[in-house]
């Protein structure tokens, strides 16, 4: 008999447990080899089980729910792999709530399993009894729920696969503890076979060739590139179609690093902190070939006076995609690969008989628009540091190979703007939710996940005092993460738009956490509480040697308090609710303007 059917044999002989036993056996089976969680009373079972298993499962003891959500979700982020998180019934599942929703909108593959009270109970009230499958049944793929032992196995390859295929997000597998208790006779066969669920992966052949045709018919086409590539594993087959075409690329907040930024052709990310390169060249295409992509209000703008010009080539795996916010002349259901490997033979065989198209004019615009918007920021006028300059640094200093997590807010947008976007799976964010608390238990999730690369939480002040408590879980796991605290003392964006929509009224977003005289919380001394090295950066002089020792420092992690200008702002920028092609930049110029 080979190994094979060794395997096979052995997987097929029953095993007598408990339930809670079985969720462990069928983690192993699926692959998972990291979890991240806390017990509570509905979980009990299952952390037992854990104590004595030599099943070689790694579980992460966080300090918050919601930390063990985002923690799986920047493993996942970052490897490509699903994250897998634990939580007991009541608060504890619906602390993973705001986790489940990000993933969901940012197209994570998630599993989440939760603890549920005795199903005997169910319905009573009973004490930390909540309904979280129903909660969660509009922010996830599916919800499911389990209240026999016997459909532990089943369930969980389900969980897997659904995650997994298609457009990837999060499934909640809920078990009550009696079903944990219970005993089956264990028998993996990883099989799944669900009614209805049957996610396109191929493409229409005859959609490809019309793209294909209104590719080389296009003056001026643009490659709209979204969060769907990276998660359909497509870099490389998208880099060579953009170089077959010859066609100027924008990357998406979630497709940064996707394609490389030092490409000549990647005019940078679109959208209201966009480039202006980026922005207008959308504004001003004739054609849109639009991949893995939602067309989302904050790349849009105003959607009915986006790309006015633009015939639209739109593939997405979610067919319930297309067309949702502009309609799409070429629409294709199926996998970003496969259709970027079609589109790509296609497009060649296209060129190969008619020759390749003239968009040269097109490509002196676009050199036009770059020369007269170049990348850049001002310098700070009350003398605190610039933000953009010390994000710059940490990029240039770490290098493309190390991961970039980031929290919400004018901080993440100087990421996407500033750090080295050359790699997939390098820069990790919460797009669609914009979850505030994202970055630090993120990046403990990519860090876990990929422990030889130096991975950075850039976070800002608002942000960090969300989730810091991870911290502790990073010291007491050697998770010798990196973490940036972009520190205006306030909340920088939305003091931003009371800047500039609201006469400067800055109505509860002073934080006082970047004065010397107050300073609530004293960061430097909160790192050194958690056991972390804590350093403070307030000049110039001073950032790249704190950079440098953080990167040098991997018996432990670092935060390092950058005090910043809090009137920096970011730009370029569209206001909600108008055209793109309203995009300011002006206003950003100064004398002292500095080019990147």
């Amino acid at each position: 008999m080979d190994s094979t059917n060794e395997r096979l044999s052995h997987d097929l002989a029953a095993q007598r447990m408990t339930g809670a036993d079985a969720v462990l056996h069928s983690l192993a089976k699926l692959g998972v080899t990291d979890i991240f969680g806390i017990p509570g009373g509905a979980l009990l079972p299952f952390y037992d089980a854990l104590a004595v298993s030599k099943l070689g499962l790694r579980h992460i003891l966080v300090r918050h729910e919601q930390g063990a959500g985002h923690a799986a979700e920047g493993y996942a982020a970052a490897t490509g792999k699903p994250g897998v998180c634990v939580a007991t019934s009541g608060p504890g599942a619906t602390n993973l709530v705001t986790a489940i929703a990000d993933a969901y909108m940012d197209s994570v593959s998630l599993i989440t399993i939760t603890g549920q009270v005795f199903a005997t109970l169910m319905g009573t009230d009973a004490f930390q009894e909540v309904d979280i499958v129903g909660i969660t049944m509009p922010i996830t793929k599916h919800s499911i729920l389990v209240k026999n032992a016997a459909d532990i196995p089943g369930a969980l390859a389900a969980a897997y696969h659904i995650a997994t295929t298609g457009r990837p997000g999060p499934v909640l597998v809920d078990i009550t503890k009696d079903a944990q208790q219970g005993e089956l006779d264990f028998v993996w066969t990883g099989k799944t076979d669900l009614v209805g669920y049957r996610p396109s992966a191929r493409t229409n052949n005859k959609q490809i060739t019309i793209a294909a045709e209104l590719i080389a018919a296009a003056k001026n086409p643009v490659l709209y590139v979204g969060g769907g590539v990276g998660r359909a594993k497509a870099a490389a087959e998208l880099k060579a179609l953009v170089e077959l075409t010859g066609v100027p690329l924008v990357t998406t907040l979630m497709a940064r690093g996707i394609f490389p930024d030092s490409h000549r052709q990647n005019l940078g990310m679109p959208g209201m902190h966009g480039t202006v390169p980026a922005v207008l060249a959308l504004q001003e295409a004739d054609l849109l070939i639009a991949i893995g992509t939602r067309f989302d209000d904050r790349v849009t703008g105003k959607a009915e006076f986006f790309a006015p010009l633009a015939k639209v080539i739109h593939a997405d795996i979610d067919p319930a995609e297309i067309s949702k916010i502009r309609y799409a002349d070429v629409p294709i259901v199926g996998d970003a690969k496969e259709f970027l490997a079609d589109l790509y033979e296609a497009v060649k065989a296209h060129q190969e008989t008619h020759g390749k198209p003239d968009i040269s004019a097109w490509w002196r615009r676009i050199n036009e628009l770059r020369e007269t918007y170049p990348r850049g920021y001002q310098k700070t006028s009350d003398g605190l540091l610039s933000p953009q300059h010390v994000i710059t640094r940490i990029g240039e200093l770490t290098g493309p190979e190390g991961v970039f997590a980031s929290g919400v807010g004018q901080h993440q947008m100087w990421c996407a703007q500033f750090l080295p976007h050359e790699r997939p799976n390098s820069f990790l964010n919460s797009g669609g939710a914009g979850t505030m608390g994202y970055a630090v238990p993120a990046a403990m999730g990519a860090k876990v996940a990929q422990p030889a690369r130096a991975v950075w939480a850039i976070d800002g002040d608002g942000c960090f005092q969300m989730t810091n408590q991870e911290l502790a879980t990073c010291v007491l796991n050697n998770i010798p993460i990196k973490v940036a605290v972009i520190n205006n003392s306030s909340l920088g964006l939305v003091r931003q738009w009371q800047t500039l929509f609201y006469d400067s009224r800055y109505s509860q977003t002073e934080l006082n956490t970047g004065r010397e005289r107050i300073m609530v919380p004293d960061f430097v001394k909160l790192a050194e509480a958690y056991g972390c090295l804590g350093l403070r950066v307030t000049e110039e002089s001073e950032i790249d040697d704190a950079i440098k020792t953080a990167l040098a420092t991997n018996d432990r992690p670092v935060v390092i308090d950058f005090i910043v200008s809090s009137d920096a702002m970011v730009w370029p920028m569209v206001p909600q609710g108008v055209s793109n092609s309203e995009v300011q930049y002006a206003r950003a110029m100064s004398p002292e303007w500095d080019e990147e």
